[in-house]
Order: C-alpha cells, then sequence, then structure tokens
C-alpha cells in the first residue's frame, strides 16, 4: 500500500532483515501453509506485516533470537514491533519503522 519511494539505505536493509527472519520463523516453527507479507508506505513510517495460518506462538521449541533481533532492529530507529494471533489463525508480526522526510 502507499506509494513506493526511495528509502535511507540502512532503514532499507533492516527493513529487508525484519521480513526475511519473520518469513524464516514461519518456515522454521509455524507449520502453515500460507503466508502474507505486506509492505505499506505512509507519509510518516513504513509498515511490514508478516501474517501466517499456522500454529501460532509457542507450538514449538526454539532456542533462536529471531524476535529479540527484529524488536532491536526497529528500535534503532524509533519504531514499534508488535506480535501476537494472525487473522490467517496463525501468527503476525507487524513492524512500524518511522521514516523521516
Amino acid at each position: 500500500m502507499g506509494e513506493v519511494r526511495s528509502l535511507p539505505p540502512a532503514l532499507e536493509l533492516s527493513a529487508y532483515r525484519i521480513v526475511q527472519e519473520a518469513i524464516t520463523n514461519v518456515l522454521k516453527h509455524a507449520s502453515a501453509s500460507r503466508v502474507e507479507v505486506q509492505i505499506d508506505y505512509g507519509p510518516d513510517a513504513l509498515q511490514l506485516t508478516v501474517s501466517d495460518n499456522g500454529s501460532g506462538p509457542g507450538q514449538t521449541a526454539s532456542n533462536g533470537h529471531g524476535l529479540i533481533g527484529m524488536r532491536e532492529r526497529v528500535e534503532l530507529f524509533g519504531g514499534d514491533l508488535t506480535t501476537g494471533s494472525s487473522s490467517l489463525g496463525g501468527f503476525t508480526v507487524r513492524a512500524t519503522l518511522p521514516v523521516k522526510s
């Protein structure tokens, strides 16, 4: 959604890595048959949403740091990360990264 525009390189790389890690988590942990990635270029922020229809959180053991790493990347830019149930029945990761004009 929104009009695609150039982003600062560090923010663009972080956005890529956040989506990459969220999809990796779906593949490793969710037993999902569907994943949706939405990228919203808002006027003051980039919002990334990755949702799946899998088993949701807590269904598999993990010693990884995926969510922690995503949260750290988001905090570098003063953004916000939320996680929880998906409208697809699984899990959602939503990252909001402020974009300075």
